[in-house]
């Protein structure tokens, strides 16, 4: 059994459509209070975080979408809201590599290409803690231009801020200047009718970002976890 805690984004179809099946499994093993896999240290660690398991379906399910499938089966446990697991089985940089091998031997992908390097992760994440946090936004890039600071050789400690940034529920605001952003990439025209697409509300004006984005093929913000992990939000 296995909940990742990296973006879905990062996820072979494989692994995407085995995290949502398993994550129900542990979620019908919470509920039902079902002895098998009870003690599984997956299942312990997310026991008292039914909000967060229901959350991590949310992402699951917006990443499913964008690749073309339907998930029809909600989660609605709602135990400690806002709240996720503190401890890892693996820390997220170690589930990068974990990946990776898996990959290897199978000759799949994610959407989003594993990372090489902290300047690989950080324009992967851009533009999710720009909705977040522009003060953070900031100082990581900052870090990584310099190479110094907290994350200018700490990888490890990159990977799991990123997460752990990401667990955040980001402000309508900070939502709508990410989406902005992301909608210059796409846009393609300063016609009226372009003009008008961006009075959009934020959720439908992603929606529009992710449709021309994989039609155009635009390859900046197919890697970007914004791209599916912001709705998730909003649709919660």
């Amino acid at each position: 059994m296995r909940i990742w805690d990296v973006d879905p984004g990062y996820l072979s179809r494989q692994h995407l459509l085995g995290e949502h099946r398993e994550l129900h499994g542990i979620v019908s093993i919470i509920t039902n209070h079902k002895a098998g896999y009870a003690r599984h240290p997956e299942t312990l660690r997310w026991a008292e975080f039914g909000w967060a398991l229901q959350q991590r379906h949310r992402l699951l399910a917006c990443e499913m979408r964008l690749r073309g499938y339907q998930d029809r089966t909600p989660v609605t446990i709602d135990r400690n809201p806002g709240q996720w697991p503190a401890e890892y089985l693996d820390p997220p940089a170690r589930q990068y590599g974990l990946l990776q091998r898996k990959y290897a031997e199978a000759g799949t992908a994610g959407r989003i290409p594993l990372p090489t390097s902290g300047q690989t992760l950080w324009s992967q994440h851009k533009y999710s803690v720009l909705a977040r946090d522009p003060v953070e936004y900031k100082a990581i890039g900052r870090s990584l231009a310099n190479g110094h600071g907290r994350f200018g050789r700490e990888y490890d400690e990159l990977a799991r801020t990123l997460v752990e940034i990401l667990r955040k529920r980001p402000k309508p605001g900070g939502i709508r200047n990410a989406v902005q952003h992301m909608w210059g990439y796409v846009s393609g025209d300063p016609s009226p009718a372009a003009r008008e697409l961006e009075q959009l509300s934020s959720s439908a004006l992603l929606g529009e970002i992710q449709q021309r984005a994989v039609q155009q093929g635009v390859a900046y913000l197919l890697a970007s976890t914004a791209l599916s992990e912001l709705m998730a939000w909003m649709e919660a």
